[in-house]
Parts: structure tokens; sequence; C-alpha cells
């Protein structure tokens, strides 16, 4: 196994008045299951081939290892990478897809037999090493896809969305295959998706990358829980964390209030050391399973009360969505309720906000507001 590291990487187009990629940096651990995750266009599948030597670096350096990669050709990296498509060569059967890389590199032809067994085993793919890819369904062929870059047991794998063409339940499969798959080979990965669920579900890092910039790199839950701006708190979460547009003002008590629309609710005593002596426009973010209907569990702490209006129900079986309006604010509130909760459109209900868990982000800067990031203006 092997660390990446990645310092400054960048890179530039020719013709291109703005760079692709910008400055760059993190660390890639040893074993560890890094997921690059973004919109599309937004950079994550070029660092990607930069890493793998299919893309020249423009400025700054990659390293695996310690050793510096930036002009070491893609065949020498010792990396192995699993594309979108399958490219699967399609004239051969299983058994000399996975063999073709090895034989290419003069590994011996009783080695070779014995990776492919190892490997067709662990993937379930013993039963067709006699089939061409024709004969494959889509999860099939994406497991040899997966199975040849394991069979020449390189120090990194590179992932670059390979569930996207398969359909909704085989994309939940092949996702807890790779993830077994990498538990039990420890192995270092680097996986590109647009998919939080596959970020959420499969990284041990979540590596968040907008307009080519590097904007949040964590643990799942961390960067899920604590945005830290507006884009990763609208990226991350389906339905994502409510954004509203409140007005902050200062009490004679020294307390701090939100006017909220129509409606003002405080802020907990905790945030008042950072807060002093800011008022104005601010962007307040809350989870939707954050927001409780009146009988709900609030064992969490919901202290903030606030009344909404029912404007649309999206029953999903295991939950419910309610959307609220929220007088005097344009955007729509999304809540989180169980599957025995029932509203009808229209309907004006109570609600209580968690506000331990709530952040507030500053409108100019879109920054999260803590105590070394303070209110613009």
């Amino acid at each position: 196994m092997a660390f990446v590291t990645l310092d400054g990487i960048t890179k530039v187009y020719e013709n291109s008045r703005e760079p692709a990629v910008k400055d760059i940096s993190f660390e890639v651990r040893d074993g560890e299951f890094m997921v690059l995750l973004g919109p599309s266009g937004c950079g994550k599948s070029t660092v990607l081939r930069m890493i793998a030597g299919l893309e020249t670096i423009s400025g700054g350096d990659l390293r695996i290892d310690g050793e510096r990669m930036n002009s070491v050709p893609a065949k020498d990296r010792d990396i192995a990478m699993v594309f979108q498509s399958y490219a699967l060569y399609p004239h051969m059967k299983v058994r000399d897809n996975l063999a073709f890389g090895l034989r290419r590199r003069g590994i011996s032809r009783s080695d070779i037999n014995r990776r492919i067994e190892q490997v067709a085993e662990s993937l379930g793919l013993t039963p067709y090493l006699d089939r061409k890819p024709h004969a494959l369904s889509g999860g099939q062929r994406q497991r040899v896809a997966v199975g040849r870059a394991i069979v020449r047991d390189p120090k990194v794998f590179l992932f670059d969305e390979p569930l996207s063409n398969l359909d909704a339940s085989l994309r939940v499969s092949t996702r807890n295959e790779l993830v077994n798959l990498h538990n039990r080979l420890g192995a270092t990965t680097i996986y590109v998706t647009h998919d939080q669920v596959e970020a959420m579900t499969m990284g041990t890092r979540i590596c968040i990358i907008n307009d080519g910039k590097l904007v949040q790199i964590g643990p799942p839950m961390e960067v899920y829980r604590k945005p830290v701006n507006t884009f990763v708190a609208g990226f991350l979460g389906s339905p994502p964390m409510n954004l509203i547009e409140a007005e902050l003002k200062s009490g004679a008590d020294g307390a701090f209030k939100l006017d909220i629309g129509t409606q003002c609710i405080e802020l907990p005593e905790a945030w008042i050391s950072y807060l002093q002596g800011k008022s104005g426009k601010i962007i307040f973010g809350i989870r939707p399973e954050d927001i409780f209907l009146s009988g709900q569990d609030m064992k969490r702490g919901a202290n903030a009360a606030v009344t909404m209006t029912v404007t649309a129900v999206e029953a999903l079986g295991a939950e419910t969505i309610i959307i609220f309006e929220l007088e005097g604010v344009d955007t729509k509130v999304f809540v989180k309720a169980d599957r025995y909760t029932r509203a009808n459109i229209g309907d004006t209900m109570p609600l209580s906000i968690d506000m331990g868990v709530a952040r507030l982000f500053d409108p100019v800067t879109t920054k999260v507001i803590s105590n070394n990031t303070q209110l613009s203006g």
C-alpha cells in the first residue's frame, strides 16, 4: 500500500483563461478510502487523471510514498484505474480480460492463473470466467473492470465514477461490494463521484471540490454536520440544509436574536462571545432532520419555536418530507418527519428547531461563522 500527497496541484489547459484545478493540497493516508466529491465539471476527475499520469501537471507536486511523480509515466506509477465505462475487450473472455495487463508485464502463467482465481473468487466471477463481456450484466462487467485493477496488486486504486452506468438497485449492491473489498484488501483508494450517498457511505474521508478548488475535507459525518460554507451545506444532504435569509439583532441584555420573516428566535448563549457588536443580514442554516413537528421526539434539545404553513407533502415510505412556507421568507423550508406523520397542504403547524446544531453563514463570504470567522461589515 502507499500514501499519496498532492501539494498545490494545478492544471491549466491550453487556450484556457482559468485553471481547471487550482492549488489543491491534501494527503491520502496509507490504506485510506478517500472520496473526491463535487458537481459535474468541478475538476475532481482532472485531479484523478493527474494522479494516474493521464494528464500533465501544470503546477505543484504529486508524491507517492514520498517520491515525486510529476514526470513519471503512467505505466511506471504502480496505479490501477477503473473508469466510468467498463473498457473491457469485447472479443476476450473474462479470464483473458483479467490476464491481459499481467501478460504485458511478463508475469509467469502460473502466477497469472493464481491471481485470476483469487480475484474471481473474491468478486463472485468464477462462474463467468469463460464468458465474453456481451454475455454479462452491467454489474458483472463492472466487477470484471474492478477485478482487472485488483489482479495487478498496485500501490493505489483509482475509481472514476465507476457506478454511474448502473441502475439504482445495482449501484447499492456494487457499492457494498466495493466497500467490503476495500476492507479486505486495506488498499489505498481514491474514488471520484458526484453522488453524495456514495461519498457518505464509502469514504473514510471526503474531499469536496468546487470550481477547481478544495472546499472542505474530513470524515463524512463531520463534513455533513459542520459545513464550512453554504456550498457544502447545500450540496450534501437530501434534502440539503435549509439556508434561510435572516436578520441578526442584539438586545439590551446582550442576547442575540434572529428575525426570520415575521418571526423571531433567540440564539444560544454560547454564540454571544463571537457575535458581539455584529448585526445585519445573515444566513441561517438548519438540516431538515433538525426541525421537529409538535409531538415528535425532541430529546436533542430543540429550543426555538416557529410556525409555518404546509405547501407540499412527499410520502416516501420510510419517511415523510414536508415542505413549508415561512411568512416573509421566499425560501421553502424542508422538514424530515417520520412515516406516520400526516399533514395537509395549507395546514399551519408549530415546529421546534434544534439550535444546538444550527449554523450561521456570512451572506457575503458564504463562510460559516465561528470564533475565527466574523460577520462581514
